[in-house]
């Protein structure tokens, strides 16, 4: 069995990342704080420009971005395989794709147990940012 990730992402959301990069030059993160309204949605930074800790947690890196998620917020969804996409609409966030009138959203499904169980372990964000 291959090593199931913890995040994915749909073409649309790919090409809106590959359009980010494009227009800013530079490399970009995700963090998905779990706060109220669109605090709960992946919200797309420049790479630095959210300050990711001991209280955040890395799933992994999707189309070239790392993805973080707050500890608290990761407790629901770490049964779940999560998919990065995009939906029409302006978010009320300070995401970086909210001015193209679009605004990324996670789907998920839950993994069966063998492939939770064959999961990789997690890390927090200050152990993920200090190794080499």
């Amino acid at each position: 069995m291959t090593t199931p990730k913890r995040i994915l992402a749909t073409e649309a959301a790919k090409e809106t990342i590959d359009t980010l990069r494009t227009r800013l030059g530079t490399e970009l993160m995700f963090h998905q704080s779990g706060g109220c309204c669109d605090g709960s949605s992946p919200m797309c930074f420049e790479k630095g420009d959210f300050k990711v800790g001991s209280q955040d947690v890395w799933l992994g890196t999707v189309h070239g971005c790392d993805f973080f998620m707050s500890a608290d917020q990761f407790e629901y969804w770490k049964y779940s395989e999560l998919t990065l996409d995009i939906t029409p609409g302006r978010g009320s966030s300070f995401s970086l794709e909210i001015p193209m009138g679009i605004r990324f959203l996670i789907r998920s499904r839950l993994f069966s147990m063998e492939e939770y169980e064959a999961l990789p372990p997690t890390q927090n964000g200050e152990e993920f940012l200090s190794l080499p």
